[in-house]
């Protein structure tokens, strides 16, 4: 355990760059590796007025699949929601921060992290052009709740999220993003 520090129900995990390098590990080229920290911060249930956070530093020295546009884009906002996503699941498996995930091994993890997590809703803003360089960025589970499994559909977990990145700049976007992640028994 990484744990740095408790008080009560709050607890702070810094990068842990054995994690992070394994969240990263399915994109295809290292400069699609664009997250470089993440402090996770837990502070009780979500869906008890709690919160679930991870504070994270991106840099993207070019871009993945386009020429240089000179500024942050929708595109690479969503592939770091994705990364600042995976890592805070990741950690809220191994850390057992949060029901369902707590259930889970980290190996349970590994195998659905791509194949069973799917973006429902993604709404983005943008409120000021943003150097797409080296920027923060900020994602919260603002609500969990599980569905039952019907003949139609696997069990599933739904995560509301809010996130937020920024530059030095003054530069910022934020967005609301809606999940849901199959969750079949654990076996």
């Amino acid at each position: 355990m990484t744990q740095l520090l408790e008080d009560t129900d709050r607890r702070v995990f810094p990068t842990d760059d054995e994690l992070l390098h394994r969240v990263l590990t399915p994109y295809r080229a290292k400069r699609c590796e664009y997250l470089t920290s993440a402090t996770v911060t837990s502070e009780g249930d979500p869906r008890d007025g709690g919160r679930l956070i991870a504070t994270c530093t991106f840099e993207i020295p070019e871009s993945c699949y386009i020429d240089d546009t000179g500024h942050f884009n929708s595109v690479e906002f969503n592939i770091c929601f994705n990364q600042m996503a995976y890592y805070l699941l990741a950690m809220s498996v191994r850390e057992s921060l949060v029901e369902p995930f707590s259930g889970w091994t980290i190996e349970q993890f590994w195998t659905r992290q791509l194949a069973d997590v799917f973006i429902t809703d993604f709404k983005s803003s943008f409120r000021s052009a943003m150097q797409g360089r080296r920027f923060t960025g900020e994602i919260e589970i603002i609500d969990i709740a599980e569905w039952d499994a019907n003949d139609l559909r696997d069990a599933l977990v739904i995560l509301r999220t809010k996130c937020h990145y920024a530059d030095e700049q003054g530069g910022e976007s934020h967005g609301e993003i809606t999940a849901a992640v199959t969750n079949p028994p654990v076996i």
